[in-house]
């Protein structure tokens, strides 16, 4: 039995009785909002922090602290209104121990602090070249924020929706200076108990937090959150089966083939024992390819050839991929880099790629190497977890008459190639930031770097077609530039999109009320934890 810190353990926390808990892999290196740069820290900085605007299940934008917000009709000044009966947590840092009320100049001190290079945040490029030069971000009064742009940008309200955005107290910052990583305070559902490093995490209930439910119930409805930090998937999955954790995001390959069927459901054997919710992940997992045409690296390359790219597109089997090394989970990739479900793309129809090998082999012919003829050996980088994936892709490419060499590496090494132009073939993710498809639209913009842009893909039309995106006047205007990028991207073919992945989240049989959105953020102020 592990007792919360700084609780009775004869109280009715004694065995953890409405404490929703789960482990977290790979540690975890701050809470604070301001270096929320992987998910890891940003659920940690969900359950803890607010931000203006919040992201749903169903993916739309919806109020959180901000309860309205209007935009100038240039797209260049955003108006919130912001809630008044919003406080932050209790902290030493306030007079009295005791948390007062968040305003607008809250909103100012946050997202100063985020574009501070003091602060060095992994989030200032949030608002970098994007904000006017003189007064950004202003508070007319306590309840009004207003935010202004030097161009417009119309994913605006989505970016703010981001864990980096959320408002801190200026008080509990300057206390704490660098250890408000670990001493964290915001106007979240849960607020911070206890982090022993490495071993656990405790939260407890913000007893002042100002949502309520439908019914005007107080959230949240748990008493607390306990994190544990073991460090592989199987000791998770067993403490998960001995009843130890109340909920698993994901599983290890090694483990697919115990747990789901081809199909990507349960096992009929552990249907009874616990629940799983398989959902759409915005992240597309692809191949990349360098078309830099004045690369060094590409000089003799045949990557250089669009036809050889499309034929590499034909030729491979993505259900396969799906079915047999994701024993189902996922969706084959036929249809651009813009993942299934992200808003605005559920009509599009871009140019896409279905398995057509006869194709892809007529393709190689046009490019000048007939059944292969010619061409040299590829190398394909790849991290060691997708190295299975990579060796079919490889003997799919052969069934076409391309050889292609298999080269692991570690994913930072392999991330510096990208960054450096260094990786002229190479197999990789793009997890969505926000839920606007410029998030994968910008990895394609040729006046970015690496990242995002790590094809160094260039095209004056797609340029134009994004900036135009950027100051669209309306949602359907920018959807439909949205579809014509990433149908010009597929034509060109830089990438070879394999799979839009999805999530598993595994509980308990007596959690219920667990939300979250295809960015795979979880939402627990309406879980209720049954006593067994």
């Amino acid at each position: 039995m592990v007792c919360l810190p700084v609780s009775s353990c004869n109280n009715k926390q004694q065995d953890n009785g409405n404490i929703f808990r789960y482990n977290q892999i790979g540690g975890l290196e701050s809470l604070d909002p301001a270096f929320a740069k992987n998910l890891a820290i940003m659920w940690g900085v969900n359950f803890i922090y607010n931000t203006l605007l919040e992201v749903d299940s169903n993916m739309r934008i919806v109020p959180s602290i901000a309860r309205s917000w209007e935009v100038s009709p240039d797209g260049l000044h955003y108006t919130f209104h912001l809630r008044n009966d919003v406080y932050f947590q209790n902290n030493a840092a306030f007079p009295e121990g005791k948390g007062r009320r968040m305003i607008a100049a809250d909103v100012v001190y946050s997202f100063e602090r985020l574009v501070n290079p003091a602060t060095a945040s992994a989030g200032a490029w949030i608002f970098n070249d994007r904000i006017r030069e003189e007064q950004p971000f202003e508070a007319p009064n306590d309840s009004t924020f207003v935010l202004h742009l030097k161009t417009p940008f119309r994913p605006l309200k989505e970016i703010l929706t981001m864990p980096y955005c959320s408002i801190v107290p200026r008080e509990v910052v300057a206390k704490w200076g660098k250890d408000f990583r670990n001493h964290p305070c915001g106007t979240g559902p849960f607020q911070f108990q206890y982090w022993d490093e490495g071993n656990t995490l405790v939260l407890h209930k913000n007893e002042h937090y100002w949502e309520k439910d439908e019914h005007g119930i107080p959230l949240p409805y748990l008493d607390g959150v306990q994190v544990s930090f073991h460090e592989t998937r199987a000791i998770e999955f067993l403490l998960f089966q001995q009843g130890k954790l109340d909920f698993i995001n994901g599983i290890d390959g090694s483990m697919k083939d115990i747990i789901l069927t081809k199909k990507g459901v349960l096992k009929e054997t552990l249907q009874k024992k616990f629940n799983l919710r398989k959902s759409v992940y915005l992240n597309t997992e692809y191949l990349g390819i360098l078309v830099d045409t004045n690369n060094t690296l590409l000089r003799n390359n045949p990557l250089k050839q669009t036809q050889v790219r499309q034929a590499i597109n034909y030729a491979i089997d993505r259900q396969k991929i799906v079915t047999y090394f994701r024993n189902g989970v996922g969706i084959p990739a036929n249809r651009g880099f813009i993942p299934i479900g992200m808003p605005g793309t559920e009509n599009k129809l871009p140019y896409g790629y279905p398995y057509d090998p006869g194709k892809a082999i007529q393709l190689l012919a046009d490019a000048g190497f007939p059944n292969g003829k010619g061409l040299p050996v590829i190398t394909l980088l790849s991290p060691e977890t997708h190295a299975d994936i990579c060796n079919f892709i490889a003997s799919e490419l052969k069934n076409i008459g391309i050889s292609v060499q298999i080269q692991v590496m570690q994913p930072g090494l392999l991330r510096q190639m990208m960054s450096r132009s260094q990786a002229p073939f190479f197999k990789a993710q793009w997890i969505a930031d926000y839920p606007d498809a410029e998030t994968y639209l910008a990895f394609f913009y040729s006046r970015l770097p690496a990242p995002p842009n790590y094809t160094r893909f260039s095209y004056p039309l797609f340029d134009r077609w994004y900036e135009a995106s950027l100051q669209a006047e309306n949602d359907s205007m920018r959807f439909q530039l949205y579809a014509k990028m990433d149908s010009l991207v597929s034509s060109l073919a830089p990438v070879v999109p394999l799979f839009y992945d999805e999530m598993l989240h595994f509980t308990q049989k007596n959690i219920t009320g667990l939300q979250s959105n295809a960015l795979n953020m979880i939402d627990l102020k309406r879980v209720k934890k049954q006593s067994h």
